[in-house]
């Protein structure tokens, strides 16, 4: 493919997508990248560099990826820039936290690629058990870090992990939750690619020079409010509901609105008493604009079976959650999105997987009650970038509003997190143990010295160097000594191996090998995984 120049005079001026290569062009349905993505278009379509791209939710970073993939794809361009797709041979890895995104994706990515003939599958733990050959024949695999890291360590034992050889781009959504206790497994399976791209007879292979992007969201038009703690947690949150309507008229009026609640019943007891307060002003209802929007409101009411939430439509607010029907649920956000219902209380699954944007994001209190625990914890940081995401995003709104409702000693998390300032630190070390122990059984790892550079693969790697001590390790350490921490930190999960019986050392303890009854306790894992 003829190498495309920069543009002009202007590094500000909007690419057009007529710059892509003919077959490329159907992809978009519109003509100009916006500004993040004529910014990027030299890095990600003309050139194989890894990229770390962080940018507030809606920003476009998905067209990102896609011109990543489509960079991958040009390898199949003819000197006449016809496009001869050879099947399964250069792979895309998409690894996103949660089942929703990856399906959704799935969605996207096959209506947009499928003129191409690339062949898209989907691996999250509600797919179906594919085989050796699926796999190998595909193009493009959508997965979540679980379930890539379950499938990757039952490959060894299902003919090899022949089909890595052939990864040439892993796409990485959402790379914040490796500071989440999820990010270990993200971080294993980024570790695994890496380590399995340095061996000798994968020089000639794709994966020799696997190409990485992560993105990240950044929300910077949050307004974070800080509230005084009630006696407990559950009063807290019930304190919070009285706060809600004028954070809506100072923020939303007249505008959509979602309200984020940590549980169902928290849902529909803050739509019932928001439509009570609308309904007590009469014609002064400030989520009704017109006497056509309510008639229109009135007769979808008609047709709600819930009883509850047809009393509450009637006023402009409605609430949407995992209780209701699917009929109901359905009305609700064909009314929400054609904007005849502007309020709508809801819990943190539709942030997930259902795109209903608004103008203006409350997410009502920063915990859940958490059954395993017995208390109340704060969310997943992804978890509220992704309720945070829903506010403004094109094309349904230019711009939008987050407000952030939170205890007053835990304002400064919110802040940082939203405003992209929160240092993002490895999970992987408390959980090192398993991990490496599946790189052993993978084979990957046979001695001390590839477990040392196994962990020299990992975010983890990078973190001890520039933060040791939040990982117990001493700030200023000399470089050489750093290096001795880390083979020491391999030598004592090897030796926890060893004494649970999991794997096999010589004298020396030099070599690694697993054990028989590793492959029962693997088997198991993969079993529960799928």
């Amino acid at each position: 493919m003829a190498a495309m120049g920069p543009l002009g005079g202007d590094p500000y001026a909007l690419r057009c997508v007529s710059d892509l290569p003919p077959p490329f062009r159907p992809v978009f349905g519109f003509r100009y990248f916006n500004s993040l993505q004529s910014e990027c278009f030299p890095v990600c379509f003309l050139s194989d560099v890894n990229m770390v791209v962080s940018a507030p939710t809606g920003s476009g970073k998905t067209v990102l990826f896609e011109l990543c993939i489509l960079r991958l794809l040009s390898r199949f361009l003819t000197s006449e820039s016809r496009f001869s797709l050879v099947k399964g041979t250069l792979k895309t890895i998409y690894i996103a936290p949660m089942k929703a995104l990856v399906q959704e994706k799935m969605r996207d990515w096959k209506a947009k690629l499928g003129s191409l003939g690339i062949n898209c599958l989907e691996m999250t733990g509600d797919s179906e058990f594919y085989n050796k050959k699926v796999i190998h024949d595909s193009d493009l695999i959508l997965t979540t870090p679980e379930k890539f890291d379950s499938m990757s360590r039952n490959g060894i034992r299902d003919g090899g992990l022949g089909f890595f050889g052939d990864i040439a781009l892993v796409l990485i959504d959402e790379v914040h939750l490796l500071n989440d206790p999820r990010g270990a497994s993200l971080e294993g399976v980024v570790s695994r690619i890496k380590m399995l791209s340095r061996l000798g007879h994968m020089k000639s292979a794709p994966l020799a020079n696997v190409r990485f992007i992560a993105v990240s969201a950044t929300i910077s038009n949050a307004e974070d409010i800080g509230y005084s703690a009630a006696k407990n947690d559950f009063l807290f949150e019930r304190r919070l509901q009285s706060f809600i309507f004028d954070i809506l008229m100072q923020h939303s009026r007249g505008k959509s609105a979602l309200v984020f609640c940590s549980t169902r019943k928290g849902a529909q007891e803050a739509a019932h008493c928001l439509s009570q307060t609308v309904g007590s002003l009469g014609y002064s209802n400030p989520f009704m604009k017109s006497m056509q929007q309510y008639e229109r409101l009135r007769e979808a009411s008609l047709t709600c079976i819930d009883k509850q939430l047809q009393s509450c439509i009637v006023h402009g607010v409605g609430f949407h959650n995992g209780g209701l029907c699917s009929k109901d649920r359905s009305l609700v956000e064909g009314l929400f999105l054609k904007g005849d219902l502007q309020i709508l209380c809801t819990t943190n699954t539709l942030a997930q997987g259902i795109n209903l944007p608004a103008h203006t994001v409350v997410i009502k209190s920063t915990q859940f009650f958490n059954k395993e625990k017995g208390s109340y914890v704060e969310y997943e940081r992804s978890m509220v970038l992704q309720m945070c995401g829903r506010a403004g995003r094109p094309p349904f709104d230019d711009t939008g509003t987050v407000v952030v409702m939170t205890r007053r000693e835990t304002v400064h998390l919110y802040e940082n997190l939203l405003s992209g300032c929160e240092m993002i630190e490895s999970q992987l070390l408390p959980c090192a143990v398993e991990h490496l122990n599946a790189e052993i059984v993978q084979l990957t790892v046979s001695e001390i010295n590839l477990a040392i550079e196994w962990l020299k693969c990992s975010y983890l790697y990078i973190r001890i160097k520039k933060n040791p001590e939040h990982y117990g390790i001493k700030r200023g350490i000399p470089h050489d000594l750093l290096e001795k921490q880390m083979r020491d930190i391999c030598v004592e999960k090897i030796h926890e191996l060893s004494e649970y019986g999991l794997i096999w050392t010589d004298g020396d303890g030099f070599l690694l090998k697993p054990l028989g009854e590793l492959s029962i306790l693997q088997e198991s894992y993969n079993r529960f995984n799928l």
